[in-house]
Order: structure tokens, then sequence, then C-alpha cells
């Protein structure tokens, strides 16, 4: 479990320092980039459905969404439980790069508590959210 935690730590730290450094912003030829999915995150196949193996982000993805085509887009990423599903259709790029930003923040500083802590699903909001 704690290796598992390292690794999910160690790619959403790599996924923040992708955002902060503009890594959306930069449009690609015919669309704006997409959340997680034009990313070094994703261990997916452009322009394919997700194989739900390999992918630390599934950890996050409420269950009843584990089977759409890009589960990664179901993600709760605050209180409101707006998703990426929800801010495409809803909010405007920097919005979206702000959830995001605030979500990989929030993550992040719960997966560097005390390994305890990540033992007890209660205690964390995120997991919660995605059962």
């Amino acid at each position: 479990m704690k290796r598992e935690n390292e690794n999910t730590l160690q790619v959403l730290m790599n996924e923040l320092k992708f955002v902060q450094k503009g890594g959306y912003r930069a449009p690609l030829v015919w669309r704006a980039p997409l959340v997680f999915e034009d990313s070094p995150t994703c261990p997916k196949e452009r322009c394919s459905a997700c194989p739900e193996t390999n992918c630390v982000l599934m950890n996050f993805v409420p269950t009843k969404c584990r089977f759409e085509t890009v589960p990664c887009r179901h993600i709760p990423l605050n209180g409101m439980g707006e998703t990426l599903d929800s801010l495409y259709r809803t909010g405007t790029n920097e919005e979206i790069e702000q959830t995001l930003e605030g979500w990989l923040l929030e993550t992040i500083q719960q997966l560097e508590g005390p390994s305890e802590r990540l033992e007890e699903p209660s205690e964390q909001r995120w997991l919660q959210e995605a059962a």
C-alpha cells in the first residue's frame, strides 16, 4: 500500500508541475488540450478509450464511473462535486485549471500526511467521494 501511495504521490506531483508550467495552455493542432488525457500522466494511447490498467487516477474515480470511456473526467475535484466532465460544459479554461490545481494540491497534501492516516479512508474526503 505504501509503495502504491508513493507512486500516486509522484504522479500527482508531476501533474501539478505540468499544470503550473502551462501544459494545458498550449493548443494542439485542432483543439485545446484535455486535462489528464493530454498530459504525461495518462498511460493510454491518444484518442482511445481508457484501458483502466496502470493508471493511478482510477483510485479517485467513483466506482459507478469507472466504465466510462474516459473515467478520469469523473473525478470529483472539489466540495461541490465538479468534475472535468461538468467543467468542460460549464467552465472556462482558467476555471478548469484553477479547480484542477486546487484538487492536486489538496490530494498531494493528504498523501504526504502520516501513513496511518492513509489507512483511514473516513478521514479522506476524496476517497469517500470516489467510492
